[in-house]
């Protein structure tokens, strides 16, 4: 579904990405871990060519998105839907126009319509009581839900998500990776991961893949992730106290 082949790209004197390749399958929940800097949000932004790389090429379903025309590459993007860092709602609208900007400015379909498409994902998300406020009128979390909603609108088959726990507390964090996993089992949703949070890659990833100087250092089921031999893995698992033992370890008995 998506594939990096050779990738590379160059931030003033910094290589961000240095010749990574990997491919993402249809249905996974494909996690990108990493310090800061890493190069993560950049990979991300490649896949819907926010950014081009300097060499290689990034697929989608199998069709090269480097050089295509930007009618062609409208239609690539809207198989995609992006929850940004900070949900990144427009504050002078209501949780429910806030959802049904897309299905506006990218539909013919009456409001009739979108209204009903927005209620069905705000109910989806536990957003149903919420339509009628403003984004600072609720949590952090439920913002999140409501990025998430407004991401889902258009019933995209990937999901990106940068940084989906950033800036929340514990208990609202493992709620949003919850609702990552249900997407993907309910919608049948591809989801792309970026985060720091390893407690979270950990639990919600089928894949979990670490850069570190602009390489891919590990690409690998959770089991398998925290079993990597190598240093900087290990490294990064220590510094969030990821032992071998948690609930990732049910996975390798699936």
């Amino acid at each position: 579904m998506i594939r990096f082949d050779q990738v590379s790209k160059q931030l003033g004197s910094k290589t961000v990405l240095n010749e990574i390749s990997f491919e993402i399958s249809e249905g996974e929940t494909f996690v990108i871990v990493g310090l800061s800097g890493a190069g993560k949000s950049v990979t991300l932004k490649h896949m819907i060519r926010l950014m081009l790389p300097d060499a290689g090429t990034i697929s989608i379903d199998g069709e090269a998105i480097n050089h295509l025309t930007r009618h062609e590459l409208q239609r690539v993007r809207e198989k995609f839907g992006v929850l940004f860092q900070s949900a990144a709602l427009l504050q002078w609208m209501s949780v429910r126009d806030n959802v049904a900007l897309p299905l506006r400015e990218h539909t013919d379909l009456d409001e009739k319509e979108i209204l009903r498409r927005v209620d069905e994902k705000l109910e989806l998300l536990s957003l149903g009581d919420a339509g009628h406020k403003f984004p600072s009128d609720i949590s952090g979390g439920m913002q999140k839900r409501a990025g998430l909603a407004r991401a889902i609108i258009m019933d995209p088959k990937i999901v990106l998500y940068d940084e989906p726990t950033s800036g929340l507390d514990p208990v609202t964090s493992r709620r949003i990776d919850d609702l990552i996993v249900d997407m993907q089992q309910k919608l049948g949703i591809t989801s792309v991961v970026v985060t720091h949070d390893l407690h979270s890659a950990l639990a919600i990833g089928s894949r979990i893949m670490m850069l570190h100087e602009g390489r891919i250092v590990e690409n690998a089921a959770p089991a398998d992730f925290i079993r990597s031999k190598n240093e900087t893995v290990q490294s990064f698992l220590e510094s969030q106290y990821i032992t071998k033992k948690g609930k990732w370890e049910e996975k390798s008995h699936e």
